[in-house]
């Protein structure tokens, strides 16, 4: 038996040294071990094409059918990329969809501290009940929204909020306090894709007022995100209300009058005027194309395992959107609103994009996916 044993392997191994180690007229060595072949007078002339090794870890799980030298298929956590298997780890996004800024903390904090025009993002601002530098009649509730039209404009930007200020003044002796509601809508669309900015909530940033040196009641209204409350926008929705301070049943406290010529006559309202508006941030690479290429691969591949590739790069690009989200028990599905509305997908594409890759993030070894709630139609 020990004798058929050495006859068989002697004879596997002849074999395999004919098959891989038999080029240029030479007959070297084939290595199980090593898997390599070993020429005579150390030369690497005797070397063929050498079939792909199948085992554990960055091995490949099996050879392709139709050329042996090649992985055909891999182990879990690693992609077949041009015959090789190597880790699913997503290459670098900025090639699509910019994240940073060259801005540190600190530098950033000081330039918002001052309302810097060199972090200002220029937008264009719409209302229909209101003129900035005009004096107006606070008795209703007044809307306006900074804008920056895109798709427009600025195809190949996304945009970052870091902060928003407001000056707005008051006539003298005014018994008003103006409130405002910010809503934030991330990549376009209607207001109604929009979401609710929660001041002074679960540790969000509250508005900070400064009196400015004026003849008039005139404050410079100032929210500060920074870098851990920073998200995507595209329009910027503020709804500007007034109360009056009023004894309620409970002491003193904030009663909301509108509109507010109803109440007491002989109360001084006065006239309320926005002297200006500012959204601070930054603006980031965008590839809109380079996107659309990804997508396209998910149905016509380029190559053996660029699918793979390409749902990785976007389950990349979709978690790293997401993780901008504002706060809450459960975040914002922002990678869908970009897909909505910068890419101009339509609905049935979007989902089958979502769905595309939740199967292949539940195949990835040590990942957890998580629920979002709908933002975007």
């Amino acid at each position: 038996m020990f004798l058929l044993c050495l006859s068989s392997n002697y004879w596997l191994n002849r074999i395999q040294s004919f098959l891989y180690c038999n080029e240029n007229g030479l007959l070297g060595s084939f290595s199980e071990e090593t898997h390599t072949c070993t020429c005579p007078n150390d030369q690497v002339a005797c070397h063929g094409f050498l079939p792909c090794t199948v085992g554990d870890g960055s091995a490949c799980l099996s050879c392709a059918p139709d050329n042996r030298t090649r992985c055909g298929s891999c182990n879990a956590g690693y992609m077949l990329s041009q015959g090789l298997c190597k880790p699913e780890v997503a290459e670098s996004t900025e090639h699509y969809i910019g994240f940073e800024t060259d801005l540190q903390d600190l530098e950033m904090k000081y330039l918002l501290q001052k309302t810097d025009r060199r972090i200002e993002v220029h937008a264009i601002f719409i209302s229909n009940d209101m003129r900035l530098n005009s004096w107006f009649d606070p008795s209703w509730r007044k809307r306006m929204l900074l804008t920056l039209k895109s798709n427009k404009y600025k195809s190949s930007l996304v945009h970052m909020i870091l902060g928003l200020s407001l000056q707005i003044c008051l006539t003298k002796n005014s018994t008003l306090e103006p409130v405002l509601a910010v809503y934030v809508n991330p990549f376009g669309g209607s207001h109604s894709e929009s979401w609710f900015m929660p001041v002074n909530e679960n540790n969000f940033p509250d508005w900070e007022r400064t009196k400015l040196d004026l003849p008039l009641q005139c404050y410079n209204w100032t929210l500060t995100l920074g870098n851990k409350w920073k998200t995507f926008f595209e329009t910027v929705h503020i709804y500007l209300r007034s109360r009056i301070k009023s004894n309620g049943p409970n002491g003193n406290e904030s009663i909301y009058y509108e509109p507010l010529e109803f109440i007491d006559p002989s109360r001084n309202l006065g006239y309320m005027k926005i002297n200006n508006i500012q959204v601070f941030g930054y603006s980031m690479h965008f590839d809109p194309e380079a996107i659309r290429d990804l997508i396209l691969q998910l149905d016509y591949p380029y190559t053996q395992g660029s699918q793979d590739s390409a749902l990785l790069q976007l389950l990349e690009i979709r978690d790293r959107v997401n993780k901008l989200s504002p706060p809450g028990q459960r975040r914002l599905d922002l990678f869908s609103c970009l897909l909505r509305h910068r890419l101009k997908l339509s609905t049935s594409e979007v989902v089958r994009i979502q769905s595309a890759l939740q199967a292949f993030n539940a195949k990835l070894p040590n990942t957890v996916d998580y629920d979002t709630t709908k933002l975007c139609s």
